[in-house]
């Protein structure tokens, strides 16, 4: 929110994200039960002209810029070794934790996860469901079928149970800047009505 507040771009809005997370961190309870339950988060920031993925992990954080093509995030990170700007610290840190050697190629997922990278987009899940349904319309998405994609259940996109989906969002952000931006919002706590 503070960055839609605080920048007129995505790449702005992104530096706004990573200096209060530098400045404040994260954290916190992500559920209202008692249960301690928190994890780190992925952003997609866009504008008309660009887009950036931005994962983090405490304070340390990876940005890659989207350069066509599609692309989803979902409850793990995805940034492997296409990293546009990173946490001035990112690589030290994860050397002097013996994630990562310095030797081999620099890889975000897997040296700051438990995720195998290799199958993030072949293995069953959130992630690798979305990817497929976006690759599926890739050339030809449109706001309803990103519609159709956010009420999917049987995907996991629109999550039911203990974790449930409560809101999605779909925007049209044309290149033509005199074209006005449209943005969807769910107005029911579940994506599928």
């Amino acid at each position: 929110r503070l960055g839609l507040e605080r920048a007129d771009t995505a790449e702005k809005a992104l530096s706004v994200i990573v200096d209060l997370l530098e400045k404040y961190g994260q954290g916190g309870n992500c559920m209202e039960s008692s249960m301690a339950f928190t994890y780190h988060n992925s952003f997609l920031i866009a504008d008309r002209k660009e887009a950036w993925v931005l994962e983090t992990s405490g304070k340390y954080w990876a940005a890659e810029k989207v350069e066509g093509g599609v692309r989803n995030i979902s409850n793990q990170l995805s940034i492997t070794t296409k990293i546009d700007r990173e946490h001035p610290e990112l690589k030290e840190y994860a050397k002097s934790n013996g994630w990562w050697d310095g030797k081999k190629e620099f890889d975000f997922a897997a040296t700051y996860s438990y995720v195998n990278t290799a199958r993030m987009t072949t293995s069953g899940g959130r992630y690798c469901e979305g990817y497929k349904l976006l690759n599926k319309h890739k050339g030809s998405i449109t706001s309803e079928i990103m519609m159709e994609i956010l009420r999917d259940k049987e995907s996991g996109i629109n999550m039911e149970g203990g974790f449930m989906t409560t809101g999605s969002m779909v925007s049209v952000l044309p290149q033509q800047p005199n074209l006005p931006c449209i943005h969807f919002f769910t107005g029911t706590p579940d994506p599928a009505r």
